[in-house]
């Protein structure tokens, strides 16, 4: 469930051009909030005297859902990640929240980290942040996508900040129960290989239907579900067969793998921004030849795996998955989804796909009873696709809570 948080704002936002997310057209008038929660949209006019921000016939949206983020993801090396002292891991994590939240995404899902007291933190004001929503430190098996151990070092990790190693049924029930005990919204496991990881291939499947299905099987008793890393055919049919609710990444996906998704009621969450990022800006990463290899793989699949997502009727979401320094390309994500999905398309997929994903109407969309969380634009996204993803148009307002950014305690 997803917690309020501690402050909220009354006002209206007057002499706007809405797209509510629950309906394809725009819609001129003025979103009335009380209490960090849409009251109503009216023609016009603010309500008892409260105070008004004029949006000066701009487009407002809803504040955007970014479901693969990573506040801890400080860097590309997963072993110096871990090795890195949680309080300077924290620090940067403050950046990175802050950073989200200026580019307009309210809402922020971390699947591999986080932990109660960053929520904290930004419940209570401390630190400037979106709707934080954590599974903490991922679960991958010896040798897996979470596993950052090189294969010619014998070195133990000395830190979970971002994938812990578990093997075995029982093991894997202990630590889906600590996770949901410290505050976790849901569960991530590692069911394939990944890019950055050095010891496993993209396509073989990770951990045993076993063991998948113990995961799973705690978190749907906890009213919660599972998300899985997973990029090939095999392993996503390994995951949503045996549980898994939320498909992250799912690259290589084909359509006889999208019809099992579709019947299982899984979802796909995209993240596109990455491997564009890694791609352009390879020279600045410095990623070796095993990560290059499988990063051209991956980008070369994505868009399609879209495309066969939506066909087979499979509920598309959005996210990111961007590390270290490459999170400054986040509205990049947008853009490459676009090309794919056009502009409702994408927004859909950013606002009420994630908001299904989350099991939470009062995300992704304006209307009664919706968090008070928007986007106002510089520019109209419907005739002006970049207003969603220029990096120069700075321009956008966000109101989270119902409160402007910037009006927060930073």
């Amino acid at each position: 469930m997803m917690r309020g948080m501690t402050a909220a704002g009354t006002l209206t936002i007057d002499n706007a051009r809405i797209w509510t997310a629950t309906d394809d057209g725009i819609v001129d008038g003025a979103i009335h909030i009380r209490d960090g929660i849409v009251e109503a949209i009216t023609d016009a006019g603010a309500l008892d005297g409260r105070p008004v921000l004029d949006a000066r016939e701009r487009v407002v949206i809803p504040g955007l859902v970014d479901a693969h983020f990573h506040a801890y993801g400080i860097g590309l090396d997963m072993l110096v990640m871990e090795a890195t002292p949680l309080s300077y891991v924290t620090a940067k994590a403050t950046k990175r929240l802050g950073g989200a939240l200026r580019r307009g995404f309210t809402t922020v899902r971390d699947v591999a980290g986080g932990d109660i007291g960053l929520r904290r933190a930004i419940d209570e004001g401390l630190i400037a942040g979106p709707r934080y929503l954590f599974t903490g430190p991922a679960l991958s098996q010896t040798g897996g996508h979470g596993d950052p151990r090189p294969g010619d070092l014998a070195v133990d990790t000395c830190c979970h900040h971002t994938s812990e190693v578990v093997d075995g049924v029982e093991p894997l029930r202990v630590a889906v129960r600590e996770r949901f005990r410290t505050g976790a919204h849901a569960i991530k496991i590692m069911t394939s290989g990944g890019v950055i990881s050095l010891t496993d291939p993209l396509r073989i499947p990770q951990y045993s239907p076993e063991e998948v299905r113990a995961v799973c099987d705690e978190a749907i008793r906890r009213g919660s579900y599972v998300a899985a890393h997973a990029y090939s055919p095999e392993a996503i049919v390994h995951s949503v067969t045996n549980g898994v609710r939320s498909i992250e990444h799912g690259n290589l996906l084909d359509a006889a793998t999208a019809q099992v998704m579709a019947r299982s009621g899984a979802l796909l969450v995209p993240t596109l921004a990455t491997y564009d990022a890694m791609d352009r800006r390879v020279d600045e990463i410095g990623l070796t030849p095993v990560q290059k290899a499988k990063n051209l793989e991956v980008l070369d699949h994505g868009k399609r795996a879209i495309d066969i997502a939506a066909e087979e009727g499979v509920t598309i979401g959005f996210g990111t998955d961007l590390m270290g320094d490459l999170e400054d390309d986040q509205l990049q994500g947008l853009r490459l989804q676009h090309e794919v999905m056009g502009t409702a398309g994408v927004l859909r997929a950013a606002t009420r796909g994630n908001a299904e994903l989350l099991g939470d109407d009062r995300v992704g969309r304006l209307g009664e009873g919706s968090f008070a969380d928007l986007v106002i634009l510089a520019r109209d996204p419907f005739d002006e696709p970049d207003a969603l993803w220029d990096p120069a148009d700075d321009a956008r307002d966000v109101v989270l809570n119902g409160i402007p950014f910037g009006a927060r305690k930073s």
